[in-house]
């Protein structure tokens, strides 16, 4: 059993969940299906002209419920970024979590590292989302996600080599 890790990939999973609806929202109210300008998709047919059942029925639901008045031109942009970035670190962070319990290293080391690589990926994801350029968020997560991965790398690396060197002596 990984309680410690269950815990985090759920809070994880959420989060992800979050930032894709954040990004997929952003796409619908600008109606910009691909890419993250208009500029990305000058040559792709606009699926609004005529749209099928299903572009109409997103159409009514975008009308309805988001504001298209005003767009925020970088807003996709920001949100797609903290989406991917989200996919591109927390992967590895949690497979550090999960080896380093599944090793049984000190629970409060699985927690620390499960924790921090929490508080980075939110606060790197608002700060992200929140303006264009440096941010405090976008420094504490960035930080803080490093100190994962570091302390993770170093940590596995130390308990690897240490169940190799017990297997070499039997």
């Amino acid at each position: 059993m990984i309680p410690i890790s269950a815990l985090f990939i759920g809070l994880h999973g959420l989060i992800a969940l979050v930032l894709s609806y954040l990004a997929a929202a952003e796409r619908t109210r600008t109606r910009i299906w691909h890419g993250e300008s208009k500029r990305d998709i000058v040559e792709q047919g606009d699926p609004l002209v005529e749209p099928n059942l299903w572009a109409a029925l997103v159409e009514r639901f975008t009308a309805k419920y988001l504001d298209t008045q005003t767009p925020d031109p970088a807003a996709l942009q920001r949100k797609v970024r903290a989406h991917g970035n989200f996919a591109e670190y927390v992967p590895i962070g949690l497979l550090f979590v999960v080896a380093l319990e599944l090793m049984q290293a000190q629970s409060w080391l699985v927690w620390l590292l499960g924790g921090a690589l929490t508080l980075a990926r939110v606060a790197h994801g608002y700060g992200l989302i929140a303006a264009y350029g440096p941010s405090p968020g976008r420094a504490v997560g960035f930080f803080l996600t490093w100190f994962v991965y570091l302390v993770g790398s170093l940590t596995c690396l130390y308990y690897g080599t240490q169940e190799l060197v017990v297997n070499l002596r039997c």
